[in-house]
């Protein structure tokens, strides 16, 4: 018979396979062969989405013809490959396609079965589907799979997350795998591994694993009955701790070694293994293979000089539990070892560098014990050590080495050198169209502001037809940001492409045009961005959005030679000088600024200017001279009323919160002018209600950061305000990425309110470190200003400590990198104000709050009262709150 295209697409797309699967048998090999070519093209020709689209998958039933038609295995491989056939892989009936494979007597399914094993994906693999359908082309063509990525997720995929109700238990499928003794290695070599089988037993989030036979209980019942060889699975096991991952992805890996309990005589075969655990793993696997070494010490197979190399390493760990077991250990070695318990007790020193007091503090007590026991040379050694001891430790130390103290030196914290100037103005068509490709992808404030400036002044030069050569081609290039769509008709960006239209003389689209100039026409008459008749954003990015609205619609209306808004700082102020020469040329070449290009610049000059400044500037003469003029003289933009909002968490019916985590509360502001009439940008930037509920992940700023930020940058408070919701859901619902605002904010000035300082609170508790880097950076620079604002951070910090709003666990190592980057006065006050409400709620970090508290006391020389310190250290009992409390009551005191 014929093979023709027609008929074996009607009935793929009807899903007859078997149809398919006949016309393809009652076929010779020849028209097979022959009819390679239609198929191919056909299907090329078929839409990558009809599956989603038709009734019926006409993938399975085309991979059919696939196989019963290619002539090689590379030309089948890569037409299953394609989308249209890949996602419909599951569904093929894979006896129709062996029956086609043995009917034509095919040698290379076994050479099929390897190309698609190359192409399995190594992401987002949840039940291995592919893998499962490539598992059975191998089979037939008796190959074996290599070990790859994407073959070993593919492979434990489909053995953890199994299709059907009715499964055999794991451990069963496991026994019964033909390629587990190829593949099971792959788990213990390729990083992330563990992290699959930890979501597919747990769960994100989950404490308790699932039903049904978890990953290690199956290896070990088969190591156990000896259809795996415990020594290859140990070796496996010990190797893939070693080369670390993330603990989620290790956590099946310890149980399993738990489950396999190895013995003495393992252990001792691994011995140096385990001790390289113990200084530089993870913390639940140091104290595995704590615990594991302290089996064989004690037992006498361990070898001190082994046990002593990592356990200096060690000591320095920042989990304190595994770190005091280890001093304890030691101690108890010393004795049993009198000989060398000099050496011992040298390596309790190295404890001295731990960034806890309380572990400085053990270490030194333990040794001050010992001292009269140990040789004359290693106490010496031990004194030298002694030096890098902290807070109220090196005079307790001096004390007992009969030694000086040795104050700490403080570093300096280094002047703020200000914000950069900006970058050179672009001045050709061709580097102005290259910005404008990255703008598209990276929207920062700098970019937009030496867009706009180029754009205008390269088509006020008479440079159109450069443009007209280079512009365009973005415009179809970036439909989807230049164009004006349904999504996207208020954002700058669509403004812009309607800017590039005008400036490049392409015939502009009338209704895009029309709606830009309503749009500037009611900024202009109301004050207003959004509602009705604008598209625009009604918050601060939409005055970026009006000022490109304005250039797309006044462009060609007049001969305007230059912005008088673009910055002269990266931060978005302009120095009062440069506006001041910009408004002078226009005065004396004819022409005005348009409306909000002067708004925004008079919104960027700084709070002060010099007295010949202003001399100058009242002899201007036109409009906009003087208004230049007058706000100068009235002191510019007065700051607004910022003030502190609690959103309540949402809750259905039942008075469940409606998000998981759930967010209780989250501290927002309140913004109000505190003047009426100003500029028409004025009232809209200034007036801001939140909603009574939080938002789920705010994002509006959260890829504009500089753009909001050189609105106003004399006045950070009111972008803060804007930008709070973004900023705490770094910390209440573990978002990423929007702590970059801050150091942006830093290098702005203006009186810090609540919602910086929230804002600032919340980020040092922010889950990412990246995110927490950049609270400490703003801090820094912060710190060398001159307007207060740590203490209003330590009140927000204990605000929301209080109920876990912030976890004070995150922050405190920020506040530590602070301290030790020279802004420990800051930080004292953020401390002196944080303090006294922690210690009255009992929080259980305030310890280490407290003993940071003491470093910084030490290191700065404060004497200080803090309210409720006393009371705290006068308690009966040795808890760690009682004794941080009186290791501070005592420095302050003395």
């Amino acid at each position: 018979m014929t093979l023709d295209w027609e008929t074996v697409d009607r009935r793929a797309r009807s899903g007859d396979q078997p149809g398919v699967a006949r016309l393809i048998l009652q076929a010779t090999e020849a028209e097979r062969l022959a009819f390679a070519k239609a198929v191919e093209a056909g299907i090329k020709d078929t839409e990558p989405d009809l599956r989603w689209r038709a009734d019926v998958d006409p993938g399975p039933a085309m991979a059919l013809a696939v196989i019963g038609t290619a002539p090689t295995a590379a030309r089948a491989a890569t037409m299953l490959l394609r989308r249209q056939l890949r996602d419909s892989w599951p569904q093929i009936q894979f006896g129709r396609l062996t029956q086609i494979a043995d009917a034509r007597q095919l040698d290379w399914l076994g050479e099929l079965g390897e190309r698609l094993c190359a192409r399995l994906p190594t992401r987002d693999v949840w039940n291995g589907d592919e893998w499962a359908f490539v598992a059975g082309v191998l089979q037939a063509g008796d190959a074996q799979p290599p070990v790859t990525e994407g073959v070993v997720r593919g492979w434990l995929a489909r053995m953890i997350r199994p299709r059907g109700e009715r499964m055999p238990p794991l451990t069963m499928r496991l026994r019964d795998d033909p390629y587990l003794d190829v593949l099971l290695p792959g788990v213990f070599e390729i990083d992330g591994m563990g992290a699959d089988i930890y979501n597919a037993t747990w769960g994100e989030g989950s404490a308790l694993p699932r039903s049904g036979t978890r990953f290690h209980d199956a290896v070990a019942a088969l190591v156990a009955e000896g259809r795996l060889e415990r020594k290859t699975i140990l070796v496996a096991v010990i190797d893939r701790l070693a080369r670390g991952d993330k603990p989620n992805a290790l956590r099946p890996f310890v149980l399993l070694h738990d489950e396999l309990a190895p013995t003495v005589d393992e252990i001792a075969a691994h011995a140096l293994d385990y001790a390289r655990l113990l200084a530089e793993g993870p913390g639940v696997i140091a104290t595995l293979a704590q615990r594991c070494l302290r089996t064989l010490d004690d037992t006498g197979r361990l070898d001190l000089d082994t046990l002593l190399e990592a356990s200096r390493p060690a000591l320095l760990r920042k989990e304190k539990t595994p770190v005091k077991a280890q001093i304890t250990w030691l101690e108890k070695v010393a004795r049993r070892e009198p000989e060398r318990a000099g050496e011992v007790f040298e390596t309790i020193a190295a404890a001295f560098g731990h960034p806890a007091l309380e572990i400085q503090e053990r270490a030194l007590t333990l040794i001050a014990k010992h001292l009269s026991t140990l040789p004359g040379d290693a106490v010496a050694r031990i004194a030298d050590a002694s030096t890098i001891l902290a807070g109220d430790l090196p005079a307790r130390a001096a004390a007992v080495f009969g030694t000086t103290v040795v104050a700490e030196t403080v570093p300096e914290l280094p002047p703020y050198a200000g914000p950069a100037p900006m970058p050179a103005p672009i001045t050709a068509a061709a580097e102005l169209a290259e910005e404008i490709a990255v703008l598209v992808h990276d929207e920062s404030g700098i970019r937009w502001e030496r867009v706009l400036a180029a754009l205008v002044t390269l088509h006020a030069d008479g440079r159109r037809a450069e443009l007209a050569a280079v512009l365009p081609p973005l415009l179809d290039r970036y439909q989807g940001d230049l164009t004006a769509h349904s999504w996207n008709e208020g954002a700058a960006l669509s403004c812009l492409g309607a800017a590039i239209t005008a400036a490049t003389g392409l015939p502009r689209d009338h209704a895009t045009y029309q709606r830009l100039y309503g749009a500037v026409r009611i900024a202009w008459q109301e004050g207003r961005r959004g509602d009705t008749g604008s598209d625009l954003p009604a918050g601060p990015d939409g005055v970026l959005a009006l000022r490109v609205a304005e250039i797309a619609v006044h462009l060609n209306g007049s001969m305007m030679p230059m912005l008088v808004a673009t910055p002269t700082q990266v931060n978005g102020s302009i120095d009062a000088e440069a506006l001041l020469a910009r408004l002078a040329r226009a005065e004396a070449e004819g022409w005005q600024p348009w409306s909000f290009d002067l708004e925004q610049a008079l919104l960027r000059l700084p709070r002060s200017t010099a007295p010949e400044v202003l001399d100058r500037a009242a002899g201007l003469t036109s409009p906009a001279g003087r208004q230049f003029a007058q706000w100068l003289a009235g002191g510019g933009l007065p700051d607004p009323v910022s003030e502190p909002f609690t959103q309540v968490g949402e809750t259905n019916a039942r008075g469940e919160f409606l998000w998981d985590p759930a967010v209780t509360r989250r501290m927002a502001a309140t913004l109000r002018p505190s003047r009426d009439g100003g500029l028409r940008l004025e009232r809209q930037l200034l007036t801001l209600d939140p909603e009574k509920h939080p938002e789920w992940a705010p994002d509006q700023f959260g890829e504009l950061p500089g753009v909001l930020s050189m609105v106003l940058p004399h006045h950070r408070e009111v972008a803060a305000a804007w930008a709070i919701g973004e900023l705490a859901a770094l910390a209440d619902q573990d978002q990423r990425g929007n702590g970059r605002l801050l150091p942006l904010l830093a290098e702005c000035t203006g009186p810090v309110g609540p919602a910086l300082a929230y804002g600032l609170a919340y980020t040092f508790g922010a889950k990412q470190e990246a995110d927490r880097a950049a609270a400490v950076d703003a801090f820094l620079v912060m710190a060398t200003g001159t307007e207060p604002f740590a203490a209003a951070v330590g009140t927000a910090l204990a605000d929301l400590a209080s109920d876990s709003a912030v976890k004070l666990n995150r922050a405190l190592p920020a506040l530590a990198d602070i301290h030790r980057s020279g802004a420990s006065a800051a930080i004292w006050e953020l401390l002196t104000a944080a303090l006294p409400p922690l210690l009255a709620a009992g929080h259980r970090a305030v310890s280490d709050m407290l003993e940071l508290a003491t470093q910084v006391a030490v290191a700065t020389g404060a004497r200080a009262e803090i309210p409720g310190l006393a009371e705290t250290a006068a308690r009966p009992g040795s808890s760690r709150q009682v004794q941080e409390a009186k290791r501070l009551f005592s420095t302050l005191s003395a």
